[in-house]
């Protein structure tokens, strides 16, 4: 943990208060102003507290620079603070003790949070390599390298989580919109792709599932939406063509050209004058759901939003 500096203050008493490896820091001169004692007391109350080894010196006592001082100034661990307040009997020596108690607790379950973020983001990031890893070796060595670059785009989400968690960023919420694409205008697009292609099965529809996926999308329960974002419909709608393989061929190129339809549909393809998902990373995420197992819909769901909302990468 870095050194911090907060505030403690009370009716009486008003303390800059170090925050430093997990505990509270104050001088000796602080704790005679938070005691309401002098300095000298203090002093011998830290001397005796050591020399009859209640508490450890050498972990509770730590030299820091302050602005006021030439030299560096012996500061106290919270133990030894509490130590010398129970020898003084301070009322506001409770009131510290208390208070500081409480903002331990409170960066401890912070930092526990923190952690089990960066924790998930590593778990997909290593997931996601290891569905790179099965796919065909007969991709391009361009593919390649866009499938890697997309991963640790993705994993560059373990750099910005302090940002995160520090309300630096704000979250994004996803765009909200009711306009819903139909499913004539996407068989229209496939079929301009089929003049393209000389394979009789290309975008052969097994039993409209593609209407099936528009309708899953768009699925609402109790008055709400299942995916609430466009974003997140997005992603779906792009894993869901992939993985259900409702055409007889040619699943990852009609996912991946609907996806770009559905984003341009909700005005959502550029940003800032630039294509928010460019071709390259369209096609390694394709790849990415396309050889992933069923149980990993939820990691490749999380890297498209991630794209799609610029959240991280």
């Amino acid at each position: 943990m870095k050194n911090e500096i907060i505030l403690f203050e009370n009716q009486e008493v008003k303390l800059e208060v170090n925050m430093k490896d997990e505990t509270v820091w104050l001088t000796q001169a602080q704790m005679a102003e938070l005691f309401c004692r002098d300095v000298g007391v203090i002093s011998r109350h830290i001397k005796n507290i050591f020399k009859e080894n209640e508490i450890d010196e050498k972990s509770n006592l730590q030299k820091m620079q302050i602005a006021s001082s030439d030299k560096p100034v012996n500061f106290y661990s919270l133990d030894v603070i509490i130590s010398v307040g129970y020898r003084v009997k301070s009322k506001n020596g409770v009131i510290f003790r208390k208070w500081a108690n409480k903002v331990l607790k409170d960066y401890l379950i912070k930092g526990y949070a923190v952690n089990n973020k960066r924790l998930e983001y590593l778990e997909k990031t290593i997931k996601l390599i290891d569905i790179a890893s099965r796919i065909d070796t007969k991709i391009s060595g361009d593919e390649a390298k866009e499938i890697i670059k997309v991963i640790n785009d993705y994993s560059n989400a373990l750099n910005l989580l302090d940002d995160y968690d520090h309300k630096s960023i704000i979250k994004p919420k996803g765009t909200i919109n009711n306009d819903k694409i139909t499913y004539e205008d996407c068989i229209n697009i496939i079929n301009t792709l089929k003049f393209n292609n000389d394979s009789n099965l290309f975008a052969l529809e097994r039993n409209k599932g593609l209407d099936s996926i528009i309708n899953a999308i768009y699925q609402s329960f109790d008055g709400k939406d299942l995916y609430i974002s466009i974003e997140e419909k997005a992603a779906n709608f792009l894993y869901l063509i992939v993985k259900n393989h409702v055409f007889i061929d040619g699943n990852k190129r009609i996912g991946a050209t609907l996806f770009i339809y559905f984003l341009g549909y909700y005005n959502l393809l550029y940003k800032d004058g630039k294509q928010i998902i460019d071709n390259n990373t369209l096609v390694a995420i394709t790849l990415l759901i396309a050889q992933s197992n069923p149980k990993e819909k939820n990691i490749l769901i999380d890297l498209v939003m991630n794209f799609l909302t610029n959240k991280y990468c």
